[in-house]
């Protein structure tokens, strides 16, 4: 009983505005006073996670995303992918797709993706004789688009979260993250179908080509590197960092090291703080829930409603569907992961399926009324209400929750590069 009143206080606390790290290492520690278990464990796994070898990886990753999108190569990268897509049906909404999956992919948050990127994107779109409807719909969605795609931050988290190798999720988020772009693109080119291709580029290919010519080696650098297993994910990070920070501050000069740099670091390293915090502290609580045996105390009660791995799925979607339009990724990722993790072991779903399932859901769970985060930083960025932002991005939600019926049962796209 007193276990019970003690979540229900810890969640009104949250309601009331608590910090969540404060909230999870909080109640772990009078979790473990009321089981009469020494609440060193708490610290005991803050200092795992600060002793995880892969955990720079947060960082640097961050920092470089943070460089770029503070920069103008998201004008570049604009401009380089128009020069080969924007003369076709849809070219304009297919170039967006891509480039935002790239941002968010190194940022590891919709928001920025969103907030940098739009105020490019739009008038990119609305030029193109696309709907309004359709443009914020397209860019709200765009913002979580390359979740899936290395080196992603939640990857990386999952990870460490997870005890999965990061190299192997790198691999499988691939497939189902073209999936994503491919069927949301398909959707781009139906809805500009009746729309004439542009007759002029504002930059040829090889001018693009040339603007963004340190941009370019980066995908290989980092993708290369580690699959051929010159360097690993640790060390790809410390080389991404270095090289985007030269190719900003130096190459460019798009930055100045002594005006901007302070502030993107100071910006960059807030949100690792606060994601390392969080991760800390909910690992001394899932600490208490494993001793306790709480997993294993849900997977007997779902026993009894849920018989098969095929009925466990799609409840796990629906559920993790409501929790990414309730928690941010990362919080999703340290509180919700290590009691889904032994239910799906249980039903026989592969580790690394369930890496890209999880992710995929919160993905999409960005866009999912009622309080998908992308809704409201949409609103914010475009000043729009909530509920043109809800009936915009609908069809991309649905077209996002087709393509997770297709990666949850088909869990070779997942597994196609996992040896």
């Amino acid at each position: 009983m007193n276990e019970i009143l003690l979540v229900v206080l810890f969640f009104i606390l949250s309601i009331l505005g608590v910090p969540l790290f404060a909230i999870m290492g909080g109640l772990g520690i009078f979790l473990f006073k009321l089981a009469e278990t020494d609440i060193s464990a708490v610290s005991i796994e803050m200092y795992r996670v600060a002793s995880s070898p892969t955990l720079l990886t947060i960082p640097l990753f961050t920092f470089a995303g943070y460089l770029l999108a503070e920069s103008k190569s998201p004008q570049r990268l604009l401009n380089l992918a128009d020069s080969f897509l924007g003369k076709l049906p849809g070219g304009v909404a297919i170039v967006s797709l891509i480039v935002c999956a790239f941002f968010t992919a190194f940022t590891g948050a919709s928001g920025i993706t969103i907030i940098a990127l739009g105020g490019l994107l739009y008038p990119m779109l609305m030029e193109k004789h696309y709907t309004e409807e359709f443009t914020l719909g397209l860019i709200t969605t765009s913002g979580s688009l390359g979740l899936l795609f290395p080196p992603s931050l939640p990857l990386i988290l999952y990870g460490i979260v997870a005890k999965v190798d990061i190299d192997l999720l790198f691999k499988a988020g691939i497939i189902p993250g073209i999936l994503l772009i491919t069927v949301l693109s398909a959707y781009a080119v139906k809805k500009n179908s009746k729309s004439s291709p542009r007759e002029e580029k504002n930059l040829s290919i090889k001018e693009a080509l040339l603007q963004a010519k340190y941009e370019l080696p980066l995908p290989f650098i980092i993708l290369g590197g580690i699959y051929s297993g010159t360097f690993t994910v640790t060390e790809a990070s410390t080389i991404t960092a270095t090289y985007v920070l030269i190719m900003e501050c130096f190459l460019y000069k798009d930055l100045n090291i002594m005006k901007d740099l302070p502030r993107i670091i100071n910006k960059s390293m807030t949100l690792v703080g606060a994601i390392l915090l969080i991760l800390s502290c909910a690992l001394g609580l899932t600490s208490y829930l494993i001793d306790e045996e709480i997993p294993m105390l849900i997977l007997e009660k779902l026993k009894m409603l849920i018989t098969n791995k095929y009925a466990f799925l799609l409840f796990l979607n629906v559920f993790l569907l409501v929790v990414g339009s309730l928690m941010d990724i990362f919080s999703a990722i340290i509180v919700v992961l290590p009691l889904i993790l032994p239910l799906a072991e249980n039903y026989g779903i592969h580790p690394i399926h369930m890496a890209i399932i999880f992710l995929t859901n919160l993905e999409i769970g960005y866009i999912t009324p009622p309080v998908g985060i992308n809704l409201f930083i949409s609103t914010f960025r475009f000043d729009r209400s909530i509920l043109q932002l809800y009936k915009a991005s609908f069809p991309f939600l649905l077209l996002l929750l087709f393509c997770l019926i297709i990666i949850t049962y088909i869990p070779a796209l997942s597994l196609f590069f996992i040896p």
